[in-house]
């Protein structure tokens, strides 16, 4: 029996009961008991019959990893964070460049019971001081670079150990973890202990930490598996950072589960991806990887013959683009969703039509509803899109609640047990999934709900726009007014007069931008998507006096 951390907040399992129009199985749990022995027992599974490959990970530079090689780097580490007096739970803040040691330092987090906190390298001393100061951690792992500033804010927070880990193989974690054994007992934690907390970006106020579980972790890992064809002849390009979902459980897990081999980039390197697409199957990428790629006139069809999945996620991916590569290379971009409570959610199916546009449908054992503003479940329409809906889950991927906020976690479900993603959509004609925006960048403009992506649609096909982020701004007679920000395609020249022009007979006056600001790029976070906070702070005196 498992228990969790001091100052968690833990919520019950929901019931298996479902409501009309949602997509909703019964909620199960996995039986998994430490997500590691799943992942290598999975992964060793793969060589019965045939030998495993020598080689799991190929780094830039050519050094290669075997399965050997990553069991046993983990199990010197988690012989360390053991050795430090940790008890079982504790986190381990850990704020490094990605590399091969430090999915040693993951792994060994999992097989050790302790809870993996991975930190974006981009915070500085302002953010890492809240996270440490919240999530109180047992040992805090940086880059060597950063340890004299990043040591004093751990101190501050309470936290007494410090070790560094570089990218080149080096730091003093290593050398402190490299007279421990390769051999160590994994524990048997149960699928309801934590695993990982991942912390949101905070963009509407405090960061909250997502607790995530062995077995939230181990059951999207399955089901991805299975929904994406994932083969122990396979190799995966990855490209992303390892301190979000993507690159850390979907990339790196599907890999592992499938036995398969990795091209591992410290970063997404246009030279360095176009070296290693001839020599991969499958690739995982935000928008922004793949715009870039169709920039180069080295994407081509024999470049990519032997790929078999492109998959794209953490942000929209626009319409133009899906048919702008499919055009180039033969291949259409699986689009999917997911966050950091929940992992993945939905996915436009492996066989069948990949819709651009819209991320798909449920995956196995996800319960999916969209709900109204007045509580009525949204049901999708045969032949026609659906209404707008407050997108709700709930599944055995579902996290089990924000980290010392009990009563943030209790405001984000809902009684029967479902979460509240805050993201809007609606069922297309054919009931895929399709994502209008955040509730929180919802305009009510005049009383009139107004839904941004339903405006960026129409803009960016407007001709001479690459792409737009609209946004709603303080007015002091429609409480709040649309704006939008548009970025010019390379080459073109596009005017706030004629874009007016030309929208105006397309769209409900109430929906139409009562400004349209051109910029050269809009503001985006690592993963590519829109900082459109930043946009309604930079425009936000645009109606109102100064």
């Amino acid at each position: 029996m498992t228990r969790a951390p001091a100052g968690a907040s833990r919520r019950s399992l929901p019931s298996s009961s479902s409501s009309p129009g949602s997509h909703s199985p019964a909620v199960r749990t996995s039986p998994v008991s430490n997500l590691f022995d799943l992942l290598v027992r999975s992964y060793t599974a793969r060589g019965k019959g045939h030998a495993l490959p020598s080689v799991v990970l190929t780094t830039e530079t050519g050094q290669a990893y075997s399965l050997h090689d990553l069991v046993a780097g983990s199990a010197r580490i988690a012989h360390f964070l053991t050795g430090l007096g940790l008890p079982i739970g504790s986190r381990i803040a850990v704020q490094v460049e990605k590399s091969p040691e430090a999915v040693m330092v993951y792994l060994a987090c999992l097989r050790s019971g302790m809870v993996f906190l991975p930190l974006n390298t981009a915070y500085r001393a302002g953010e890492l001081g809240y996270f440490f100061q919240d999530a109180a951690p047992g040992l805090v792992v940086c880059s060597p670079e950063n340890r004299d500033w990043v040591q004093e804010l751990a101190k501050a927070a309470g936290c007494h150990h410090v070790e560094t880990l570089g990218s080149a193989i080096n730091g003093s974690l290593l050398h402190k973890a490299a007279g421990y054994s390769d051999d160590f007992s994994t524990c048997n934690l149960g699928a309801n202990a934590l695993a990982a907390i991942l912390y949101t970006s905070g963009t509407t106020g405090r960061s909250k930490g997502a607790m995530l579980t062995h077995g939230n972790l181990a059951s999207n890992a399955l089901v991805l598996h299975k929904a994406w064809h994932w083969q122990s002849s396979d190799l995966l390009l990855h490209a992303l950072p390892i301190f979000h979902v993507h690159g850390l459980f979907v990339a790196l897990h599907g890999a592992l589960l499938a036995g398969a081999q990795m091209i591992w980039l410290p970063r997404f390197d246009l030279d360095a991806v176009f070296d290693a697409l001839p020599k991969a199957s499958v690739m995982m990428g935000v928008p922004t990887f793949y715009v870039r790629l169709l920039e180069d006139s080295r994407l081509t069809r024999t470049l990519v013959k032997g790929m078999r999945l492109f998959v794209s996620g953490s942000a929209p991916l626009l319409a133009e683009t899906h048919a702008a590569f499919r055009a180039r290379t033969g291949h259409m971009i699986l689009e999917r969703y997911g966050m950091s409570e929940t992992v993945m959610l939905t996915s436009n199916p492996y066989k069948g039509p990949r819709k651009a546009g819209t991320v798909g449908r449920p995956l196995p054992d996800v319960g999916l509803r969209l709900v109204a503003e007045d509580g009525a479940i949204v049901r999708p329409e045969v032949g026609t899109d659906s209404a707008v809906g407050g997108v709700q889950v709930r599944g055995p991927n579902v996290f089990v609640g924000y980290w010392n906020m009990p009563e943030k976690t209790q405001e984000e479900f809902t009684e029967d047990g479902w979460f509240k993603t805050g993201d809007m959509g609606r069922y297309d004609k054919d009931g895929y999934l399709v994502l209008v925006g955040r509730s929180k960048d919802l305009i009510i403009s005049g009383g009139y709900n107004v839904y941004p992506k339903e405006i960026e649609l129409l803009l960016d096909d407007l001709p001479g726009v690459e792409e737009s982020a609209v946004v709603g701004l303080p007015h002091p007679d429609f409480g709040e007014a649309v704006a939008a920000v548009v970025v010019a395609k390379k080459g073109a020249v596009v005017q706030e007069s004629s874009l007016m022009q030309q929208a105006r007979p397309l769209i409900a006056s109430y929906k139409m931008p009562k400004r349209i600001f051109v910029v050269d790029s809009l503001p985006r976070n690592l993963m590519g998507k829109v900082q459109k906070n930043l946009l309604r702070e930079q425009y936000a005196k645009t109606f109102v006096a100064p």
